[in-house]
């Protein structure tokens, strides 16, 4: 059983189509990136799933419950950290994960047992005692995830568990959803716009814009389906003028930048260094290295929602 699936899912607001028609199934035990830009739809989606909003059609199953119809079974099931913490800043660390849950009616013994548990886990118990307003961004972000975990969920869903943060804190916060999904055994939803993170940290990635899928797969997937281009990366003492100009007039190569010593260059397909490596050399340039370079996540995902929106227009 999958641990999400959405069917035609379709969320409008006043004539406004927020999500349009997402077909999705996720795989229990797996970190699920959902990117896209700021309004593309990620959190209509994840509230829909969580059961905050009703659809304007289509449906989406989780953990095998309907997310409108079923939507409390489906919230006993699950864990969440929305857009804010929901911390109390004036109780310790230790007295927020309390009241949490006793709201999820642990037991005494189970309420002490699985505070523990979870703050040893984030490194967090020797600061159990105090106020939370004291904390950093990174912490509170780590302690909130821990309030969402207190009653064993199986799905825990992330809506931008990194915004605002400064990148150690980032870092930290992405080191303890690598952590927690290992020893907890639960499938992660993360929403995000940050692609460095979802490089990161996902075992599969869906990229949305303007309420429409647009591509989904392993990391790696979507960069090798998404551009044919190769990019080639050369290491040279100097480039003169002269051999410029022959780089740039080869009908294979479709842009390339000097900078220092690098040469950077975009070709039509990923086989063109052993040419471009030739006719340096054959026009006096020592090459120090040529290797091909690895596409970025940013760059794929500039290029795919580019296309998108040229195809819309």
């Amino acid at each position: 059983m999958y641990a999400i699936e959405t069917f035609a899912l379709t969320k409008t607001y006043d004539g406004v189509t927020a999500l349009n028609e997402l077909t999705l199934s996720i795989k229990r035990g797996t970190v699920f990136g959902f990117l896209g830009p700021n309004g593309a739809g990620k959190t209509t989606t994840m509230n829909l799933l969580i059961g905050l909003i009703p659809p304007t059609s289509g449906r989406a199953r989780v953990l095998g419950f309907d997310a409108t119809r079923e939507a409390d079974k489906v919230r006993e099931r699950i864990g969440a950290l929305l857009e804010d913490h929901g911390l109390y800043e004036y109780l310790s660390a230790y007295d927020n994960l309390e009241f949490f849950a006793r709201i999820n009616k642990l037991t005494r013994s189970e309420r002490a047992q699985r505070i523990q548990e979870l703050l040893e886990k984030v490194g967090l118990w020797d600061r159990r005692d105090q106020q939370v307003k004291e904390w950093s961004k990174g912490m509170k972000q780590k302690l909130a995830i821990c309030r969402a975990l207190l009653h064993r969920p199986q799905i825990l869903f992330l809506d931008e568990p990194t915004s605002g943060l400064d990148p150690a804190s980032q870092r930290m916060v992405r080191e303890e959803i690598l952590k927690l999904k290992a020893s907890e055994n639960v499938t992660i939803f993360l929403n995000t716009h940050n692609l460095d993170e979802a490089e990161r940290v996902c075992d599969e990635l869906a990229i949305i814009n303007k309420g429409r899928l647009i591509t989904r797969g392993h990391p790696e997937e979507i960069k090798s389906r998404a551009t044919s281009d190769g990019h080639i990366v050369a290491v040279i003492d100097a480039l003169p003028e002269a051999v410029e100009r022959r780089l740039r007039d080869l009908p294979f190569v479709k842009s390339m930048e000097m900078n220092g010593q690098r040469l950077r260059l975009v070709t039509d397909t990923p086989s063109r260094s052993a040419e471009i490596n030739r006719l340096l050399v054959q026009h006096g340039v020592r090459v120090e290295e040529i290797r091909r370079d690895s596409v970025s996540l940013e760059e794929i995902f500039l290029q795919l929602i580019e296309e998108e929106q040229e195809h819309a227009s």
